[in-house]
């Protein structure tokens, strides 16, 4: 009787040991769950708030503003209609400070850089890495005129400002001449340009070529004859004009998500 008592006390003593630590077991496992998830909630937490930071509208930081415009200006050459690359009629000042009026002809389909240029400016363009040709192709308002405009677009304007300084000092080279049959400038060909030139603006080299719209070579102006006073400079304002539309500032949102912030 005495044996069987000790043994019942025995095993009461050991399930109430064994409960115990299943408490303190359980307890531990809470405690640790409870932590683990309070760290999971703390961590949830913070990203969503570090979401919410990066999401909502803020003020445009200097570079941030600085990077719209690069972009901006970097992508108008494939962004932009036709007619904002190469307007339909340019204005320009002509003899005595009248006001005159450029019109397109044409324009040319898109080109690699290389094979629309003569060669020791097409090598250059390689080397820079140009990205493409666009290329139309003007007469002034009389008519007598007639100017290519080439648009090499480059990586960016410090490859721009590269590339031109390696460009080769010759007015005999640089865009070639497009012609449009029909037109007053079916005649204008390599032999007939009289000079060319060009302009940086942005990430972009605005190639000229100007000519005589009655087919005369550069050959036939007799040594010592310069080409009319007006030819120059109205291929440099042609130029000159596509090249600020090019490059012009953009309106910059104020704040990251318009101009509300």
């Amino acid at each position: 009787m005495g044996s069987r008592a000790r043994a019942a006390g025995l095993r009461e003593f050991q399930e109430r040991v064994a409960l115990e630590r299943g408490v303190r077991f359980r307890s531990l496992f809470l405690l640790i769950m409870g932590i683990l998830l309070a760290v999971a909630a703390t961590d949830v937490l913070l990203g969503v708030v570090g979401a919410l930071r990066e999401t909502r509208s803020r003020p445009l930081t200097v570079a941030e503003r600085a990077r719209y415009v690069e972009q901006d200006v970097a992508r108008r050459w494939y962004a932009w209609p036709a007619d904002a690359v190469f307007p339909p009629q340019i204005e320009y000042i002509g003899l005595s400070r009248v006001r005159q009026y450029a019109k397109r002809v044409g324009i040319a389909p898109e080109a690699s850089c290389s094979s629309v240029v003569d060669a020791p400016v097409g090598s250059v363009l390689r080397q820079f890495g140009c990205r493409t040709m666009l290329r139309a192709t003007y007469v002034d308002q009389t008519s007598s005129f007639v100017v290519t405009v080439g648009v090499a677009v480059l990586a960016d304007e410090e490859t721009r400002v590269r590339t031109a300084g390696q460009l080769p000092v010759d007015d005999r080279v640089g865009v070639r001449p497009v012609a449009f049959p029909g037109t007053v400038t079916e005649s204008f060909g390599a032999a007939q340009r009289q000079r060319t030139g060009w302009v940086g603006a942005g990430p972009y080299i605005i190639f000229t070529t100007a000519g005589y719209s009655d087919g005369r070579t550069r050959e036939a102006i007799p040594r010592g004859e310069i080409p009319h006073s007006e030819l120059w400079p109205t291929a440099q304002s042609i130029a000159g004009h596509i090249g600020r539309g090019l490059s012009a500032p953009p309106d910059i949102p104020r704040c990251t998500q318009g101009n509300v912030c």
